[in-house]
């Protein structure tokens, strides 16, 4: 009934009538259906229709007749008051699927285009009173196009990837329209989510690289310091919930668009590449509002990270400056002359300090992937990003991998419990070597082999040989040895307590068996089959 009341006001009544039925629609209270009441508690019997995702069948031809009849409220001249409660209730309706094919036209969507000040003609966004239809315009094309194939195709038509980045331009300097901001660039990154073309598009025809990177630098208000360096304020406010939210959907659509962005790097675009690391670098040293919202930001970071090429990261270090330089060199001094294998890192007014370079941003992802292993569930989703990033980064930049080696593999002091055995990030990680998931085992252990600078001996020093086992069985280095890539020769010093421990070690030593069948060290097994191959080929 709520449906036909709205129909017959929306067909016969004026504008302030239409306003009052589409709001009481909207703030309507309905029973909820059985399948609902069975996931839901008791007590809650009645929903709003503005908090409806899932509808009735039976109604489904008046939602039909109800969505066409807003759309010709909507090409009239009316109230914006009006216009917002048509809007609101078209957004409701139009998270139905089945009922978007007959209202989802080219003349709708140029509807919604104009009321969201997509169309070319408009020159600024001056009349804040029209503020919220533009973001229940923009709310209302992200349902469209996220659930009809149809809107998706007339997007291409209708050019809205550049019409929405036009948008952009017009407020990526004004915060006080966070939510249209946020919208629009939603918008984009279904857009370039659901069509290649149009990632393509936004890279290279509307340089959407340098716009969503100016996006980001507005959201996080960055102040420059040199090329690469932002000023951070450890003692500054959090981020509002509309900056955070504006900065996720623009990580989100900046992954989009750089997806494919390691295989045709070009040296031309290093430079924005390390303007867009900068940025993420600062992303990852402030925080959201919520715990939970830094996270997910710190999350989409990670992700587009992912995509920068690696060459380019080298920004997400950088030097100390000359204040910052004293400061350490203090704090070294007040360290215990016995403490000379911790020197290297120190930790001075919250700053993580690394051979004369800041390396918070890596403390950070360090301290995030940590956080990924202790939840204990979605590694594939939530880890794998992370600990790739760290492994190319490790791979690429001796400064990072050093870090890293300190943090995760610290010179080896307990030599009692196995590797796997304890709390600290490395038990952690050689814990992952063998878990279940494929993906997930390999990526653990091929960090744990970059930070030991693909040395077999030194990654079954920290490992032991049975977790390092499928990594070297699948790189044919079970007898020893090393990798392929090329790391500086800087020693690996074992402690006193590794020393007196190592000679013990060898009781455990990979085993094969001999041609008559007897078990015998692997090493050995293989110099007599050598032997065999080559008394078989004289015979011959």
């Amino acid at each position: 009934m709520d449906e036909e009341r709205a129909l017959y006001i929306v067909r016969a009544g004026e504008a302030g009538a239409i306003e009052r039925v589409l709001r009481d629609y909207s703030d309507k209270m309905r029973k909820p259906r059985c399948k609902e009441l069975k996931s839901r508690p008791r007590s809650w019997t009645y929903y709003v229709h503005r908090a409806t995702f899932k509808f009735e069948s039976t109604d489904e031809d008046k939602r039909k007749k109800l969505c066409e009849g807003i759309f010709k409220v909507l090409v009239k001249d009316v109230p914006t008051t009006c216009q917002v409660s048509c809007l609101e209730v078209l957004r409701i309706l139009s998270r139905d699927k089945k009922i978007l094919v007959p209202v989802t036209t080219k003349e709708n969507m140029q509807i919604l285009l104009r009321l969201a000040k997509l169309n070319e003609s408009d020159d600024s966004l001056e009349k804040v009173s029209e503020f919220p239809v533009i973001v229940e315009s923009l709310k209302c094309l992200c349902n469209i196009v996220f659930n009809s194939q149809m809107a998706q195709q007339l997007s291409l038509e209708l050019n809205l990837a550049a019409k929405l980045c036009n948008l952009l331009r017009k407020c990526k300097d004004r915060k006080f329209i966070n939510d249209i901001k946020c919208f629009d660039l939603r918008l984009l990154f279904l857009l370039s989510l659901l069509h290649t073309d149009i990632r393509s598009q936004l890279r290279y025809e509307l340089q959407g690289l340098p716009l969503l990177t100016q996006i980001l630098e507005s959201a996080f208000s960055i102040k420059w310091t040199d090329e690469y360096e932002s000023a951070i304020d450890h003692n500054g406010p959090p981020l509002s919930p509309q900056e955070t939210d504006c900065a996720i959907e623009a990580l989100k659509a900046l992954f989009n668009v750089t997806v494919d962005s390691w295989k045709v790097h070009k040296e031309s675009d290093s430079h924005q590449f390390r303007v867009m690391a900068a940025v993420l670098r600062h992303c990852l040293l402030i925080v959201g509002p919520t715990e939970d919202k830094t996270e997910e930001l710190h999350s989409n970071a990670v992700n587009l990270l992912s995509n920068v090429p690696v060459s380019c990261l080298d920004v997400l270090i950088c030097p100390l400056t000359h204040e910052e330089s004293a400061q350490e060199a203090t704090t070294l001094d007040e360290l215990p002359s016995d403490k000379t294998a911790e020197k290297e890192t120190v930790l001075k007014n919250n700053t993580m300090v690394y051979n004369g370079m800041n390396m918070e941003a890596i403390h950070v992802l360090l301290n995030f992937m940590e956080k990924r292993i202790d939840k204990g569930s979605s590694y594939r989703e939530g880890l794998t990003p992370v600990l790739s990033l760290l492994t190319e980064c490790s791979r690429a930049h001796r400064n990072i991998r050093k870090f890293l080696k300190d943090q995760v593999l610290p010179p080896l002091r307990d030599v009692t419990n196995r590797p796997e055995v304890g709390s600290t990030v490395r038990n952690k990680l050689v814990r992952l070597m063998t878990h279940v998931d494929l993906g997930v085992k390999q990526i653990a252990a091929e960090f744990l082999f970059v930070l030991c600078k693909e040395r077999v001996d030194s990654l079954l020093k920290y490992t032991g040989y049975g977790n390092a086992a499928g990594l070297l069985a699948a790189r044919g280095l079970l007898a020893g040895g090393r990798g392929d890539n090329w790391y500086s020769e800087d020693e690996d010093t074992d402690t006193e307590e590794y020393k007196n421990a190592k000679p013990k070690e060898e009781l455990l030593k990979p085993m094969g068996l001999k041609p008559d069948g007897t078990i015998t060290p692997l090493e050995e097994a293989l110099n007599q089959y050598s032997v065999l191959e080559e008394t078989s080929s004289d015979t011959d």
